[in-house]
């Protein structure tokens, strides 16, 4: 007998579906630390050879455009950061602190967060929930082993999260989780209807450089947004939360956003933030901790 289309299900299966993770009470503080008006949260998600690893890892010129993260990217990353006195967030594969644990370890010293990124950038909604929780378990093992320091947060990889996620997460007791888009201020996360205590930070994939960039020859995937418009982008999705008192989030990778013709987007919206004189740049534990202590 052929499973049921979803035209087919009965109210209790579509409504249990929708219900099983949900946005719940808004977290948004009253007031940021020291007066700011505005959060920043800049992340990055550190996926170097793993998006192909994922896939089989047979093409090399694919791999070799991830290692262009580490040895490229990072490098022009590290020296905007340092240059501007910035807090990063860096989502780390378990496997790429594997390969390059001297740039994982970098992260950590330099006063950065390290959060889990996954084990090999795997997709969780394909998973078995045995297979998931091993490997969400083991990926936060090994960025203790090499930084050093315990990760307290999660963004899924691709923000791909399953039915088991957020259980998992909880399981763990992380503070938080930076993969869902229900909404542009921090919130609490409900499981089967309940606060399960995991924060969300949100993302959205218009605060995401890959989508206006990645490259993929064999899926007719081009990029067709020049840098001046991802620009404006950012920038317009910053004057708006910093109009609202709210937070501005951005995602970003090392082999996407680590291009001569691309770093000048970073800079010159740090440059912006900068220029406001109220904005707290922080990382996204900092920033979910402030919220989940402090909502208004």
């Amino acid at each position: 007998m052929n499973a049921q289309e979803p035209w087919q299900w009965d109210e209790s299966i579509w409504r249990g579906k929708v219900e099983r993770v949900r946005a719940g009470r808004p977290l948004k503080p009253a007031a940021w630390p020291d007066g700011k008006r505005c959060a920043v949260a800049l992340s990055f998600d550190v996926d170097h050879d793993t998006n192909e690893l994922r896939d089989g890892g047979e093409s090399i010129g694919a791999m070799s455009r991830g290692q262009y993260g580490n040895r490229q990217g990072i490098p022009r990353i590290m020296d905007l950061i340092r240059r501007h006195d910035l807090r990063a967030t860096f989502y780390v594969p378990a496997v790429v602190a594997l390969l390059y644990p001297g740039e994982t370890r970098m992260f950590a010293a330099e006063g950065h967060e390290v959060g889990i990124h996954g084990w090999i950038h795997e997709r969780n909604s394909i998973l078995p929930e045995p297979a998931e929780r091993d490997l969400q378990m083991r990926s936060a093992d090994t960025l203790e082993k090499v930084a050093g320091i315990r990760p307290v947060g999660i963004r899924t990889p691709s923000w791909d999260f399953s039915h088991h996620t957020l259980e998992i997460t909880r399981d763990m007791g992380l503070l938080y989780d930076s993969s869902l888009m229900a909404d542009v201020d921090c919130h609490e996360l409900l499981l089967d209807g309940e606060d399960c205590g995991v924060v969300e930070l949100p993302v959205e994939w218009i605060r995401d450089d890959a989508v206006y960039f990645n490259m993929n020859r064999f899926s007719a995937l081009r990029p067709y947004t020049p840098p001046e418009g991802v620009f404006d982008i950012f920038r317009r999705e910053f004057e708006a939360a910093h109009a609202e008192g709210g937070i501005f989030q951005l995602t970003m990778h090392p082999h996407v956003i680590g291009y001569r013709s691309r770093i000048w987007i970073l800079e010159e919206l740090v440059r912006l933030i900068r220029t406001k004189g109220d904005c707290w740049i922080a990382t996204h534990a900092e920033i979910a901790a402030w919220a989940k202590d402090h909502a208004a």
